[in-house]
């Protein structure tokens, strides 16, 4: 069941769902706002704790409004690309073969077919990407599993427009965005240790804090970090 809650200036998207707790969550590329609260809660409750968080609503709405953005790709020759936080330059390959990517010094090199359209070659370099955050990740995966005590049944990479990351405590399974693979390396490591947190606790509070701040004491600088590099050009639907 979804409603709207109007908080003054702020109107936020209300989702009822059968959970426990109230999840408060402020969305690029516009902050929009979603409050995701028990079946049962009444309003006014919901409306409290919402009103409670008003002060931490706008101070995500600024950040998220001031972060810088990323021009349009076209996939031409020499426009500038990231791998794992370092810069290439792209460049563009015709030959009569099966498409490819490969990696050296200062270029990132896309072999296509004559013809290749730039919403296949986007394609291409989107998939290159998901392949490379996917063989990280299984290794990282691997090495916090014992560190954190907790087990990931699957480990799912794709396209996601609002977040870094997600889990589900019901199936033990994480899944991170594919831009993860465009920042540094310990960039990701953060959203996967955060989102791998999750699966012993489900909420951002003082349990949530003292866990991360057990495993990974430098948290809070990758994730000022992450929050500070360029976000992915997006026609975003909403």
């Amino acid at each position: 069941m979804e409603a709207t809650l109007k908080l003054g200036a702020i109107v936020a998207d209300l989702v009822r769902k059968d959970i426990k707790n109230v999840h408060l969550s402020v969305y690029p590329p516009a902050g929009r706002v979603r409050i995701s609260a028990p079946l049962r809660m009444n309003i006014e409750t919901i409306r409290a704790f919402a009103v409670s968080k008003l002060g931490w609503i706008k101070k995500q709405q600024h950040e998220i409004c001031a972060q810088e953005r990323e021009t349009p790709r076209e996939y031409l020759e020499r426009e500038s690309h990231y791998v794992w936080g370092k810069r290439y330059l792209l460049q563009v390959v015709e030959k009569n073969e099966p498409p490819r990517i490969a990696l050296s010094a200062q270029r990132l090199t896309l072999t296509v077919r004559p013809a290749t359209t730039m919403e296949r070659r986007q394609e291409i370099i989107d998939e290159w990407y998901r392949i490379q955050l996917r063989n990280v990740a299984g290794e990282l995966v691997a090495k916090w599993e014992p560190i954190l005590g907790v087990k990931v049944e699957k480990c799912f990479v794709q396209r996601m427009k609002t977040k870094w990351g997600s889990c589900s405590r019901t199936t033990s399974a994480i899944r991170l965005n594919t831009e993860l693979a465009k920042k540094p390396q310990e960039c990701a490591e953060y959203i996967i240790v955060h989102e791998m947190a999750h699966l012993i606790e489900p909420n951002h509070g003082p349990r949530f804090i003292e866990l991360m701040n057990r495993a990974m004491p430098m948290w809070p600088q990758y994730r000022r970090q992450l929050n500070q590099l360029p976000l992915r050009h997006e026609h975003w639907l909403y």
